[in-house]
């Protein structure tokens, strides 16, 4: 696996942070942690703000992020122009995210999702590619929106 992944945990997410990083090390996948480093609360905008900016600047290919239930965090990351974050309950949803939406970042809740799931998940997201094709035409028109918002 060749890609560059920006990760970013609060403290809520911290617990599955292990278990994250082993699934990572697992599939060979090369990442930079942008936090948190404990379970002390914290501000998960902050962190989902930082990932985003890495995958928008093209620094980092996707970027994965980790909170209570990963809709602070998606909602946070999809304020950055060019980042298409997903929430993913199981890894049906984080591949469908990567087939079909193309989404660059995988938020994930680590209160509302059993903990041996969440390596499913990353594996998933990690295995998946974007199919394009019919796919393609609704990305761009996801991509017309912010640039008509701006």
């Amino acid at each position: 696996m060749n890609k560059k992944i920006a990760i970013g945990f609060d403290h809520a997410g911290f617990d599955a942070k292990d278990d994250v990083l082993s699934t990572l090390n697992e599939l060979g996948v090369e990442y930079d942690d942008f936090g948190t480093t404990s379970s002390e609360s914290v501000d998960y905008p902050d962190y989902a703000r930082k990932v985003a900016e890495a995958v928008s600047d093209g620094k980092y290919d996707q970027g994965l992020l980790v909170c209570g239930s990963g809709t602070g965090m998606a909602i946070a990351a999809n304020k950055v122009r060019g980042v298409r974050a997903a929430v993913a309950w199981n890894a049906e949803t984080a591949r469908l995210a990567r087939e079909h939406n193309n989404a660059n970042v995988l938020a994930i809740g680590s209160r509302t999702t059993p903990q041996g799931t969440i390596p499913d998940i990353v594996r998933a997201w990690f295995n998946a590619d974007f199919e394009g094709g019919r796919h393609e035409r609704r990305v761009e028109k996801i991509g017309q929106i912010e640039k008509e918002d701006l």
